[in-house]
């Protein structure tokens, strides 16, 4: 019984911080950056998992709800690249590609919230993502000190959806010692000023 209280209450925590900070597209505060993560290729190309959370930003966009996308996933191997894919798709759907900053080194969501404020800057921003996950990456990035607001992606319930769920139990573990302890994502380097950039110049 212990073990089951002690592993309720990192879920739990994650509920407190984040649910009245979950929204939709059609409902989300208008920020200067929207944070997208990754979540796969498929071939090169985004997942239908990522595919719909860019869907989702480049209506951020579009709307006027944000300014810049930040895109951040995985490139730790030359043949793996997610935010070249993530911002072509963003590009293709209407994005200009000078509104998107890619951080190469979001390994997982604790490195992609630690990044987006200590290498690009980024002091509030909605963040992006499916809504089994979107909790998780709120109280992540508000630990790490950016004020933050969820766009949950709604999906069908497929097997994808339930193993989504279900790694989130796990991943709440280890999301409470992040908070708690903060360390340094796997890789951190200098900061850069993609995002500022865009933010600078005047258009939109």
């Amino acid at each position: 019984m212990l073990g089951c209280v002690l592993g309720l209450v990192p879920a739990t925590w994650m509920h407190a911080v984040a649910d009245s900070r979950v929204r939709t597209v059609a409902n989300a505060p208008a920020r200067d950056v929207a944070v997208v993560f990754g979540a796969g290729l498929w071939q090169g190309r985004p997942s239908p998992y990522l595919a719909h959370r860019l869907d989702a930003a480049a209506e951020l966009y579009r709307t006027g709800k944000a300014r810049v996308v930040l895109v951040t996933g995985d490139n730790s191997r030359v043949e793996y690249d997610e935010p070249d894919a993530m911002r072509t798709y963003l590009t293709e759907r209407g994005v200009p590609d000078d509104r998107i900053v890619s951080d190469y080194a979001g390994f997982d969501t604790w490195d992609s919230c630690v990044r987006a404020k200590k290498i690009f800057g980024v002091e509030r921003a909605l963040l992006v993502s499916q809504g089994f996950h979107i909790r998780r990456a709120v109280a992540l990035c508000r630990s790490a000190g950016v004020d933050s607001y969820g766009v949950g992606v709604a999906e069908p319930r497929d097997a994808t959806w339930y193993y989504g769920g279900v790694r989130e139990m796990f991943a709440a573990g280890k999301a409470s010692l992040d908070a708690a302890f903060r360390p340094d994502p796997r890789f951190l380097g200098a900061q850069e000023r993609g995002v500022r950039e865009a933010l600078a110049d005047p258009r939109r």
